[in-house]
């Protein structure tokens, strides 16, 4: 795929070898819309692409479990896709079922986050299985989180005791403004030991240090030896900046934050307005 000079419509032109174009895509805010939904004109273009050889990454801060009916429903086992998971802490190949890459939390990392949150006052949780297994079964953004993955809430008096290690990924969850607050402390105790992003305002994931949709992209991609510029990345969220700033083609959505605007090469249409199909038609189809 190579980058071209922008056509009229301002959009740089795009050319792409067949069968090698990598389309990744962001989930939440992204390729589903505000229902949780793929639209059918998304779908459509999706299908198609795939038809004509694309390969399509889900790359989620979502557990596996709760991407795989996203990817049962665009067929990636049948056309060699991806499911990148924990925000990249897990790479799946969906044709084979098999683990391509995975890394887990430090143990002695977890007692940290499970503490800091209780004592700001928030809610913490891991997902294992079919099951979100957190501090609060009644708190609003836990029931988000397991509305959004189709996945049962186990409530945990015992946390620490009652998880069961090792984990991919903590997500803390609460209102924005001391959940900022948190993210601060914890990136500053936690230095040099874990990494940490915003997915959404509610919503901070705690992963292994280094673990980023952008890091583990460019490892699929030197194991299917894959350049950077035939990559194609969509996102609208912070734990999407560094697949946006990967690949050759990084886009963000309208929905997306200013800054992260920015630092893309295009912007697309909103998620409840087919901005993915959009990018599909233009520089795919």
């Amino acid at each position: 795929m190579e980058i071209k000079t922008s056509d009229a419509s301002g959009f740089p032109s795009i050319q792409r070898g067949r069968g090698r174009l990598l389309i990744a895509l962001d989930l939440d805010g992204t390729l589903t819309n505000s229902e949780k939904k793929i639209t059918p004109k998304t779908k459509e273009a999706l299908m198609e692409a795939q038809e004509r050889g694309a390969r399509i990454v889900l790359a989620s801060g979502r557990p596996t479990y709760g991407i795989m009916p996203v990817a049962e429903e665009l067929e990636l086992e049948r056309h060699g896709g991806f499911i990148l998971a924990f925000n990249g802490g897990k790479i799946v190949d969906c044709k084979t079922r098999k683990v391509v890459f995975e890394h887990k939390l430090d143990p002695d990392v977890v007692p940290v986050l499970y503490h800091e949150t209780m004592r700001a006052g928030l809610q913490i949780l891991v997902h294992q299985g079919a099951e979100i297994v957190a501090t609060s079964s009644e708190d609003r953004y836990v029931k988000l989180e397991a509305g959004i993955n189709k996945m049962s809430i186990v409530q945990c008096d015992d946390f620490l005791n009652q998880i069961t290690y090792p984990i991919n990924k903590c997500l803390i969850v609460g209102e924005p403004a001391p959940l900022c607050a948190l993210e601060q402390r914890i990136l500053e105790i936690l230095k040099g030991r874990i990494s940490a992003y915003r997915s959404m305002d509610n919503f901070l994931e705690c992963v292994p240090l280094g673990i980023d949709k952008g890091h583990s992209l460019k490892r699929l991609a030197a194991t299917l030896g894959i350049d950077r510029e035939e990559i194609i990345a969509c996102g609208d969220s912070y734990n999407d900046v560094g697949m946006i700033k990967f690949a050759g083609l990084g886009v963000a959505m309208a929905n997306a934050p200013r800054d992260i605007q920015e630092i893309a090469d295009v912007v697309t249409l909103s998620n409840d307005n087919d901005g993915v199909a959009q990018v599909v038609e233009k520089y795919v189809l």
